[in-house]
């Protein structure tokens, strides 16, 4: 979602396609191809719509504003991510609501061993990250005063930093749909329910760039 919004952002046509870990080159997605070139990660991606397309995603912001949005963003995806996803991974009922599905497409007889290992294996990088440390508690503790902060920061404006989207409002929007998806239960879940901006801003996210 993020790479999507930055290339609409941008006014960047795209297509999207399932990808395929085999081509990515540092073996997670998202990553886009370009003329032929191959961009992973998708802050790698701005960098690159930035650089080769002149695209400003800060254009009118101050200097300030752009160090708070960065500082919002890699919140999103250097803390709250793994908040996530070990509220999906770590916890049987999510991981059957959701990550268990990625695995249906493996023969049955292969499924059942398949799927414990990959749970392993995310648990263990959880346990190396630190937050796999932490009891769900503290995690979802954790989290909240993360969720409680970029309600804080967007207040009553239209996006992040103002009446119109910057490069973050792309990671930090992305991060609000996934804690108020209603597939998943979660304290955090319920924290974000409680800040109806965070509601409302999701809203006008999916309205103005994917119609719904």
């Amino acid at each position: 979602m993020k790479v999507m919004l930055l290339l609409k952002f941008a006014g960047l046509p795209y297509t999207e396609k399932v990808g395929s870990l085999t081509r990515a080159p540092k073996g997670k997605l998202p990553f886009i191809e370009d003329d032929g070139e191959i961009i992973a990660d998708s802050t790698f991606i701005r960098f690159h719509i930035e650089e080769k397309y002149g695209v400003n995603f800060d254009s009118g912001l101050s200097a300030e504003q752009r160090a708070a949005a960065w500082a919002a963003e890699k919140m999103c995806e250097e803390h709250l991510y793994f908040a996530l996803m070990a509220s999906r991974w770590a916890s049987d009922a999510n991981f059957a609501r959701g990550p268990a599905k990625f695995f249906e497409s493996i023969p049955l007889p292969l499924r059942p061993a398949v799927r414990a290992m990959a749970r392993r294996r995310v648990k263990k990088s959880l346990q190396s990250q630190g937050i796999g440390r932490h009891s769900p508690a503290e995690r979802d503790k954790l989290a909240i005063r993360d969720i409680e902060a970029l309600s804080a920061l967007i207040g009553g404006k239209t996006f992040l930093m103002g009446e119109r989207p910057c490069g973050a409002d792309a990671t930090v929007s992305s991060f609000i749909t996934q804690l108020l998806c209603p597939v998943f239960d979660s304290p955090m879940r319920a924290a974000a329910e409680q800040q109806g901006n965070l509601i409302s801003y999701r809203d006008r996210i999916l309205q103005c760039y994917f119609g719904g």
